[in-house]
């Protein structure tokens, strides 16, 4: 009888799981440390360690402790920053894995750079800042608008797009913050569509094990709202994509574990964004790829790290899968609608809710900052989409009423717009509407929105895909208010304050709205102030 595995995996998340799972159906013994831990990888792990995982000296003597216990065959992780850590424990214990310095050139973002302009690879241009003084040497010799990123950081933390040499300092300053190494690179900014790619490498062969189409929104930041997979590129030019990503691995000589990139399709042609020495996270190596592909890569990653082949990669299957991502605006959760309704959606596969009621959200800046994510899997790329965006549209996260955050995104001027009225007809009319019409009786008998002529002439769809008509009869309907052409005299008469919310906050920012003005009603000397205190509609 041969002797049970024994694996140490880092990360005790929603991106671990996957390997978590495989590790136990397989008869391994899975020890699981991480400094936060879910309740479900804490249940599925046969040995839990509270750790940091930056702290490397002290994963190393969790990792002692266990083989001199059990025994220990690997180390592994996917989708977290702790590659090196991985990297360093492995050397240390004498187990399968790259060198630490491979792993370290492939985490810091300078020196990953550094590899690729050695190796003549097409990557961006680029400035390490640690200083001031730096800063404006990239300054004085990049060209704008630039990304400015932290050279240690995942999940887009700390990046944004720079236009004007004015920013500069400042992002640069943010992205600090997001730094362990209090260090940051400045590059070109490259236009163009994104990519997504994981592999495995088992003794320098190169398998690949997705490509997938990435959905970034809300610039200057970087906001992965989901991706498809496979690619809809044609043949030829996914042929030069794998090319230059498996250039790129050669290049940061990862010849065992796993890799990830992404890469830009630019109108030169395909520049490397990034490789990482571990399969990715944002749900394609654990759950989009296999689903598509019908291959665990998971459990391949998991082979090589405890010394075995990594088994059979060819594809078997041939269908499409799609991730989209759901977010909200700035305010406190009050209550959650449509999870069932979007879990009946034919051909979903997971929805992961990333909040609850009481819990603060932004508007993200970064992939950290999203709400939930649904997963589809269809015969045809278009129905995993639909499915993906209709299941995702299904989701309402009401917000609680009169919130500081709330107000000064719907009246202020960051984030992104949920919808932009651009008709004419629609804009004179709104132009001419009151923003509030009160009732002419003491005491209105609810709320009524006033039309405009012809919204249903307006094709824009907001963050979720959700067109601007459905939206706004959702918003309706859920509320409780009535539509008028004119103002009711028993009612308080929405105007243009409500077309203004609407505009920017969807349907999430129409119900707080009204939620609002409901929570006051008691309170009219404090609604009224609220409701003549707001700026009429902007188109």
């Amino acid at each position: 009888m041969s002797k049970q595995k024994v694996i140490m995996i880092l990360g005790g998340g929603i991106m671990q799981l996957p390997a978590i799972r495989i590790a136990r159906a397989r008869g391994w013994r899975a020890i699981v440390a991480a400094k936060e831990m879910s309740s479900e990888a804490a249940k599925l792990a046969d040995h839990v360690e509270y750790v940091d995982l930056r702290n490397v000296s002290r994963i190393v003597r969790v990792a002692r402790k266990y083989r001199q216990k059990y025994g220990l065959d690997g180390v592994f992780t996917a989708g977290t920053d702790f590659s090196i850590t991985v990297a360093r424990t492995a050397e240390e214990m004498g187990l399968p894995g790259i060198p630490f310095e491979t792993a370290f050139s492939a985490t810091n973002k300078a020196r990953m750079r550094a590899v690729f302009a050695k190796h003549r690879l097409p990557s961006p241009r680029f400035y390490t800042i640690t200083s001031l003084k730096d800063c404006r040497e990239a300054a004085a010799n990049l060209s704008f608008p630039v990304v400015v990123k932290p050279v240690d950081n995942m999940g887009a933390r700390g990046v944004r797009r720079v236009d004007i040499k004015e920013e500069l300092a400042a992002a640069v300053e943010e992205a600090m913050e997001h730094s362990a190494a209090a260090e940051v690179i400045v590059e070109e900014y490259l236009q163009g569509d994104e990519l997504s790619l994981d592999a495995v490498v088992y003794n320098g062969k190169i398998t690949i094990c997705g490509v997938a189409d990435r959905k970034i929104r809300f610039a200057p930041y970087f906001v992965e709202m989901g991706h498809t997979i496979p690619t809809a590129i044609d043949e030829q030019l996914a042929d030069q994509v794998v090319s230059l990503f498996k250039r790129g691995i050669r290049a940061l000589a990862i010849n065992l574990g796993a890799a990830k990139g992404d890469i830009k399709l630019t109108p030169g042609g395909p520049v490397i964004g990034e490789i990482a020495a571990r399969l990715s996270g944002g749900y394609m190596s654990g759950w989009t790829y296999p689903y598509s592909s019908g291959v665990e890569v998971t459990g391949a990653a998991l082979n090589i790290a405890v010394g075995l082949p990594p088994g059979e990669l060819r594809p078997l299957a041939g269908r499409t899968s799609a991730e989209r991502a759901f977010i909200s605006i700035p305010g406190v959760i009050s209550s959650i609608e449509g999870l069932s309704a979007a879990g009946r959606v034919q051909g979903i596969r997971n929805i992961f809710l990333r909040t609850t009621p009481g819990s603060k959200v932004i508007f993200p800046t970064n992939n950290m900052e999203k709400c939930g994510n649904i997963i589809s899997c269809a015969a045809t790329r278009s129905e995993a989409v639909e499915l993906a965006e209709k299941a995702s549209q299904s989701i309402v996260l009401r917000l609680a009423p009169d919130n500081r955050d709330t107000e000064s995104f719907l009246f202020g001027e960051e984030g992104e717009s949920a919808y932009s009225i651009i008709k004419r007809e629609n804009i004179s009319a709104l132009k001419a509407l009151p923003p509030v019409i009160e009732p002419r009786a003491e005491k209105s008998s609810g709320i009524a929105v006033i039309s405009i002529p012809a919204l249903e002439r307006e094709k824009g769809k907001d963050w979720h895909e959700l067109p601007i008509f459905e939206a706004f009869q959702r918003a309706l309907a859920m509320s409780g208010a009535c539509l008028r052409k004119e103002a009711a005299p028993d009612k308080l008469n929405l105007g243009s304050l409500f077309w203004r919310v609407f505009q920017k906050g969807g349907v999430q920012g129409a119900l707080y709205l009204i939620e609002t003005i409901n929570a006051l009603k008691d309170k009219p000397e404090q609604l009224r102030k609220i409701l003549r205190s707001k700026l009429p509609f902007q188109p």
